[in-house]
């Protein structure tokens, strides 16, 4: 039998795997003419009912208590603006650029766990945090010379910001024990009134112009919405929010798969180093405890967590005569 790590793990890698497909199917949506908000509108009402129909299959509760209403609105609402924002840098630059930038989002995670609830920050996170940035950086196909736009660049990093604290509030709020297909179809409800309300009540949702449209658009809400969300929930709660947030970095790499297979892009030894990069932080978030690391990268990864001045530097500071303050009454 598989153990409850493992399975996390698992799930970690589909939930990432599947959150990569977003820019493969809402494209194609914007190429037909829908704006941002109607995109996001068909992606979590289809999504709402697929979920609430399963559901309803597995004769699953929909019943809530009063307390957990008001943070699973919080919830819906936090991951539908971090959805708007990442979509519309969509509109502002590649999205594969996008969607290396939103990779911040693991360091964020990080940092709130160690500063809001004093998380031990090992030497092995640090080592995978460095060598999925350096991996994703890597993977970044511009070179063009042209200048980012900046709006597009904050949009995005707002974004990683809202997903990284709704993976730490999914581990960390009371919602922690609500099943996971509950908690993932309310967040989805309260998140779909966000572009309701856009939409001015539904007076301004554009119509999907083709059945092949159609088909994006249940696929927009099926893979990177029901399947990353439900699978990410298990996730943390199996080995934790920053282990998952670290394998996010198959985020990109699913995008860089779609890419060559489907689009024809060219596969350069640039990209596959950052693949192998991406594949060894992963691999190392995985295996833990169990792989050695060198000394000398661990006592680095330490003070990158906790940055503290060699003692010799202390012991040269406290030789250094100070100017004497004279004190008046």
């Amino acid at each position: 039998m598989i153990s409850e790590r493992s399975r996390g793990y698992v799930l970690g890698a589909i939930a990432a795997a599947s959150y990569g497909l977003n820019p493969l199917f809402a494209l194609p949506l914007y190429g037909a003419g829908l704006g941002v908000d109607s995109v996001l509108f068909y992606r979590y009402v289809l999504a709402v009912v697929m979920l609430g129909a399963l559901m309803l299959f597995r004769r699953q509760s929909f019943a809530l208590r009063r307390r957990d209403v008001l943070p699973l609105a919080a919830m819906g609402v936090l991951f539908s603006v971090s959805s708007l924002l990442l979509f519309e840098s969509y509109n502002l630059m590649d999205a594969g650029i996008a969607s290396t930038i939103l990779f911040v989002y693991p360091v964020m995670v990080a940092v709130i766990m160690a500063v809001g609830f004093r998380e031990r920050v090992t030497a092995a996170t640090v080592v995978s945090i460095a060598l999925a940035c350096g991996g994703i950086s890597l993977l970044y196909k511009g070179g063009d010379g042209a200048t980012l736009n900046l709006t597009g660049v904050v949009l995005v990093f707002l974004s990683a910001l809202s997903y990284a604290v709704w993976i730490v509030a999914v581990n960390r709020s009371s919602l922690k024990d609500l099943p996971t297909e509950k908690l993932t179809f309310y967040c989805l409800v309260f998140g779909s009134l966000v572009y309701v309300v856009r939409l001015r009540g539904c007076a301004d949702l554009q119509p999907v112009p083709s059945s092949l449209m159609w088909v994006n658009a249940v696929a927009l809400a099926l893979f990177p919405t029901i399947v990353s969300l439900v699978a990410m929930a298990g996730a943390i709660r199996r080995i934790g929010s920053t282990p998952t947030a670290i394998l996010g970095a198959l985020e990109p790499v699913t995008a860089l798969f779609f890419g060559v297979a489907v689009f024809g892009e060219r596969f350069t030894l640039r990209i596959g180093t950052g693949v192998l990069l991406i594949l060894v932080a992963v691999t190392l978030i995985i295996a833990g405890k169990s792989i050695r690391i060198p000394t000398s990268v661990t006592h680095l990864a330490r003070w990158m967590a906790r940055p503290r001045l060699p003692r010799w530097a202390v012991r040269w500071a406290r030789r250094l005569p100070l100017p004497r303050i004279r004190r008046t009454r």
